[in-house]
């Protein structure tokens, strides 16, 4: 008999098991992110074809910037349809092999990389149309998975002192690696930004979190104060863009005037004046500002609400997870979309200094929205097992 009900138990178990895997993805995460993508690859185009039409850089092509960027989007759509039909857990195997081949070609990269602007920041790679990668993309990823693993794995990891010292350290080496070695500060700060918010979120010290972030704000703060390299220069120049209207304040006050320009309903598509080489490279981080220009407030607040969309889901994804390395892993990646979007969308109003961040999804970059959407396929598989 009781041989008898451990197998109805366990039927009844297998039953459940299966009834869990056959759920559904997320098809709103699934397709707000593919309406996303194809904003992205429009605004690309219509952003980029002046530019690319006339310079020799880009071979006199006015669709090389978006066939790129549309190879680059295949990539990252087939990684994320697949990796939404891979079980989640199995990626807990393998957090900290992504964490040292971050770790590694991050090294890589800042001794050997391709140098642009003064930056080693891309690796070059043999593949048409995705002729580099940029390991510090990877890196994101990289830190969602190490951190759930470890925090999911080792009990006290996140509630412990030692443990606490342990996952800090961990960020740190990574985020100074990309800070230092490849001279990107932004993407350092979004590192720091995932990382840290995935502690909070399993930590019950929440007063430590608050007054280190706050002490950290006004130690940078107080930095690019009173420094004097090229970061203060442009602290300087976020408080009177026109102190500086050739060189730090260039890019600011160029895409304020594309914002101003796009009134409620915009100039139409590909009718941007600011990017006919006002704006530098106005496919890439600033890209929010054409389409404020060409779209208007409408097309802007279209964008921003399918990012809100996008993140409602993702949040629901993490808190309906089945286990605590689902629940964080889906939290990393809205904190590393949400990040990115909110640093994004504040540099191109003026809202906080000029740095570079991409707009997920939608700003010009091959690493960026492959890595992005192969990160969304792993919250897709996620949400086939979530609880409601």
């Amino acid at each position: 008999m009781a041989n008898t009900g451990n197998s109805k138990r366990g039927s009844a178990s297998r039953s459940d098991l299966k009834v869990i895997e056959v759920r559904n993805i997320d098809y709103t995460i699934l397709i707000t992110v593919i309406l996303l993508v194809l904003i992205g690859i429009v605004m690309v185009f219509s952003s980029s074809y002046y530019v690319a039409s006339t310079s020799s850089k880009f071979g006199n092509n006015m669709y090389s910037l978006v066939r790129s960027q549309s190879f680059a989007a295949i990539i990252g759509v087939a990684a994320m349809l697949f990796m939404s039909n891979i079980n989640y857990r199995y990626l807990k195997k393998f957090g900290t092999l992504f964490y040292i081949v971050s770790i590694i070609l991050l090294i890589i990269t800042s001794l050997f990389g391709k140098e642009s602007g003064g930056a080693r920041r891309w690796l070059p790679l043999p593949i048409p149309g995705l002729t580099q990668f940029q390991p510090s993309e990877l890196a994101k990823i990289s830190i969602i998975l190490f951190v759930a693993q470890i925090i999911s794995t080792y009990k006290n990891s996140a509630s412990s002192l030692k443990g606490l010292a342990f996952l800090g350290g961990t960020i740190g080496i990574c985020a100074g690696i990309i800070a230092v070695g490849t001279s990107n500060l932004s993407t350092a700060l979004i590192i720091t930004i995932i990382g840290a918010g995935m502690i909070f979120i399993a930590s019950p010290y929440t007063a430590i979190f608050v007054i280190v972030a706050v002490l950290g704000v006004v130690a940078l703060v107080i930095l690019l104060a009173t420094g004097t390299g090229y970061r203060s220069k442009r602290f300087t120049a976020w408080l009177d863009p026109f102190s500086d209207p050739t060189d730090k304040g260039f890019q600011t006050i160029q895409s304020l005037y594309a914002i101003a320009s796009g009134g409620i309903f915009g100039l139409g598509l590909t009718q941007s004046r600011q990017k006919l080489g006002f704006i530098p490279e106005a496919h890439n981080d600033i890209i929010f500002s054409i389409i404020c220009e060409e779209l208007g407030l409408v097309g802007a607040g279209l964008v921003l609400f399918l990012f809100g969309v996008l993140l409602w889901r993702i949040l629901k994804t993490a808190i309906n997870a089945p286990d605590l390395y689902g629940s964080l892993v889906a939290a990393g990646v809205g904190l590393m979309i949400g990040s990115q979007v909110l640093v994004n969308i504040a540099v191109v109003t003026n809202s906080i200094p000029n740095t570079g961040v991409p707009l997920p999804f939608i700003s010009h970059g091959g690493t960026s929205i492959a890595i992005l959407l192969f990160s969304v396929g792993i919250v897709l598989n996620i949400s086939r097992y979530s609880k409601g």
